[in-house]
C-alpha cells in the first residue's frame, strides 16, 4: 500500500467531529504588535499563502479601524480561494456594517464581533452593567446575522468572567444567531486545567451548545497559550485561533505551527486533525518574520533555526544512526531542509544550480550569474556558507533584480575623529551615478549619499539588523521601513558588510516608494539622479 493510499484511507476514516478548524489572526491580532504593521501588498502575500496552505478562516483585519484595514480586508476578500475571510467588529452597529461592506466580495465570509464580559472590562473599559452588555450582545449578533449566516461572537476576557454570567451571555449569542462562540483568555491568565474546565462547563451548561463551534483564543503572557488551546480542544472546542510565529499583542498568541504540529505529532493523546499542509509552515514563518520585521528566535519550537539542529557530539551520533533518537518530527514535514554546511568558494555553477533547485529556487540566467558571483564573493569573505546564507543572498537578488536603482559600489571612511564619509556608485535606469556625503556614522553617511542620488522626503521609521548565521563573519540582514505621506515602504538587504546590506535595504525601500508614486502619478518622473 502506497503512502498516498494510506493517507487517503486515514482521511476517509476520520470523523468530522475530530476536525479542528484553524483560525489565523496574524493579519489582525498579530499586526497589533507594536512595530509589526504591514503594507497592503504584504498582507495580501501572507493571506494568499495561508489560503494555499489550508487555513480554514483568515481574520484579515478590523475594517472600521482605518481605511488601510478596510482596504486590506476588501482586497483579501476578492482573492481567497479556499479559506473563509473574516472581519473583526466591536459590539457596535457601525463596526458591523463596516465589516459587512469590506467582506462583500468574499465567497465565504464571517463577521467576528466581540465585547468585554468580565467585571474589570464592564466596569472600567465599557462602563456598562451586566444587563447593558447582555443587550448589546443580542443586538449586535442579530445585526451581524442579517449580513451573513457565519457569525462569531467573542466574550473578551472570558477567563475572568463570572461563570453564571458567562453562560447567560453565551446562550444569548447563540439564540441571536452566532455559529461560533469564542472563549478568549485575553490576558493569558488561565492554566490548562482551568481553561479545560471553563470550556467543558460552557458546553455542559449552555442550552444548544451542540449547535455551535466553540473556539479558543489564548494569549501567551504566562507562556501557556498553546497548552491552553490544546486543553480547550480536549474539552470540546473545535476551533483554535492562532498566529504564525505566535505574533500578537504583548507576549503574543498561540503559535499556529505549534498547535498544528502538536496535534499531528501527538495523535495518541490528541486524536484530532487539521487541514493545514504542514510542509509550508517554515515558508509561512519566514514570510511573516520578514514582512513584520519580527525575527524568529533561534530556539523557537517547530520553525526556529535550531529546532532541527544538533551540535552535541552525542546528539549527532544518535541522529546519524536513527533520527528518531533526538527528533520527534521529520524536518521535511514542516518544510525544513536537513543540510546546513553545503557550498564554498570552490563550488562550481552546476553545484550551485542544483543546490538552488533543492531549495526551491529557479532563477533566470542573468539573476543566476549575479547570485553566483555574490556567492563566490561571500565564500571568500566568510569561513562557512550555510543554507541560510544562500537563502538570504538569493532572496536579496530576487528582490533587487527588477529594481530601477541598484548599489554598484560603496566606500566608507570611518573612525573616531571627524564625521564619517561615504562614497556610493549606483545604477539608475542604466546610468552609473557617484555621490559622496558625510554623516554622524557609517550608515548615516551612506543614507545621506543615497539621498543625493535619489532625493526624497521619506522618514526612516525603522532600521533593524540581525545576523543570518552565527560568527563575526555572518551575513547581516537589514530591514528598513520608510514613511511618506502616510504610505509605508519596506526594503531588505543582505551582505557580510552591514553597511552594504543597509544601503541595499534603503535603496530597495526607495524603489518601492518610487513605484508607488509612479502608479499614483503615471506621468511623473520618480527616480531623479541628483
Amino acid at each position: 500500500m502506497t503512502a498516498e493510499t494510506v493517507k487517503a484511507t486515514d482521511t476517509a476514516t476520520r470523523s468530522n467531529k475530530d476536525r479542528v478548524l484553524i483560525f489565523d489572526t496574524t493579519l489582525r491580532d498579530g499586526e497589533q504588535s507594536p512595530g509589526a504593521s504591514m503594507t497592503l501588498d504584504e498582507k495580501i502575500q501572507v493571506a494568499e499563502l495561508l489560503d494555499a496552505m489550508g487555513v480554514d478562516i483568515i481574520e484579515a483585519g478590523f475594517p472600521i479601524a482605518s481605511e488601510g484595514d478596510f482596504e486590506a480586508v476588501n482586497e483579501i476578500a476578492k482573492r481567497l480561494k479556499r479559506s473563509t475571510v473574516c472581519g473583526l467588529a466591536r459590539a457596535a452597529f457601525g463596526d458591523i456594517d463596516r465589516a459587512a461592506e469590506a467582506l462583500k466580495p468574499a465567497e465565504k465570509r464571517r463577521i467576528h464581533t466581540f465585547i468585554g464580559t468580565s467585571p474589570l472590562h464592564r466596569q472600567f473599559q465599557l462602563q456598562l452593567d451586566q444587563e447593558q452588555v447582555y443587550e448589546r450582545v443580542v443586538a449586535t449578533v442579530t445585526r451581524a446575522r442579517n449580513y451573513t449566516d457565519d457569525v462569531e461572537w467573542s466574550a473578551m476576557d472570558a477567563t475572568r468572567t463570572e461563570h453564571d454570567y458567562l453562560c447567560r451571555v453565551v446562550e444569548a449569542a447563540i439564540r441571536a444567531g452566532a455559529t461560533t462562540i469564542n472563549v478568549p483568555d485575553t490576558v493569558g491568565y488561565a492554566t490548562p486545567e482551568e481553561y479545560f474546565a471553563l470550556i467543558r462547563m460552557l458546553i455542559e451548561r449552555v442550552p444548544d451548545s451542540d449547535k455551535v463551534v466553540f473556539s479558543t483564543h489564548c494569549h501567551d503572557d504566562l507562556g501557556m497559550a498553546v497548552a491552553n488551546s490544546l486543553a480547550g480542544v480536549r474539552a470540546g472546542a473545535r476551533q483554535i485561533e492562532c498566529t504564525i510565529n505566535g505574533l500578537g499583542e504583548r507576549a503574543g498568541n498561540a503559535a499556529l505551527e505549534e498547535v498544528v504540529m502538536a496535534i499531528r505529532t501527538r495523535s495518541d493523546v490528541l486524536p484530532y486533525y487539521t487541514e493545514v499542509e504542514t510542509p509550508t509552515l517554515m515558508q509561512a514563518s519566514k514570510l511573516v518574520a520578514a514582512v513584520s520585521s519580527f525575527p524568529v528566535q533561534y530556539n523557537k519550537a517547530i520553525v526556529g533555526k535550531n529546532a532541527f539542529a544538533h551540535e552535541s557530539g552525542i546528539h549527532q551520533d544518535g541522529v546519524l544512526k536513527n533520527a528518531e533518537t533526538y527528533e520527534i518530527m521529520r524536518p521535511e514535514d514542516v518544510g525544513v531542509r536537513s543540510t546546513s554546511l553545503v557550498l564554498g568558494k570552490h563550488s562550481g555553477r552546476h553545484a550551485f544550480r542544483d543546490k538552488l533547485k533543492a531549495m526551491g529556487y529557479e532563477l533566470g540566467e542573468n539573476a543566476f550569474e549575479d547570485a553566483f558571483r555574490r556567492l563566490k564573493d561571500l565564500a571568500d569573505r566568510k569561513k562557512h556558507v550555510y543554507d541560510e546564507d544562500i537563502e538570504a543572498l538569493v532572496e536579496d537578488e530576487i528582490a533587487t533584480s527588477s529594481e530601477r536603482a541598484k548599489v554598484i559600489a560603496l566606500t566608507v571612511i570611518a573612525g573616531t575623529g571627524s564625521p564619517q564619509k561615504a562614497i556610493i556608485t549606483m545604477d539608475v535606469d542604466g546610468v552609473h551615478v557617484t555621490k559622496e556625503a558625510t554623516g554622524s556614522g557609517s550608515v548615516d553617511a551612506t543614507f545621506n549619499a543615497i539621498r543625493e542620488i535619489m532625493p526624497h522626503d521619506a522618514k526612516l521609521a525603522l532600521y533593524q539588523v540581525h545576523a543570518v548565521t552565527e560568527g563575526t563573519d555572518a551575513q547581516a540582514e537589514v530591514s528598513v521601513r520608510l514613511e511618506e505621506d502616510g504610505k509605508i515602504a519596506v526594503g531588505r538587504g543582505a551582505d557580510v558588510d552591514t553597511v552594504v546590506a543597509s544601503a541595499r535595504a534603503f535603496v530597495s525601500a526607495l524603489n518601492k516608494m518610487s513605484q508607488r508614486r509612479r502608479k499614483s502619478a503615471p506621468g511623473e518622473a520618480t527616480l531623479r539622479a541628483g
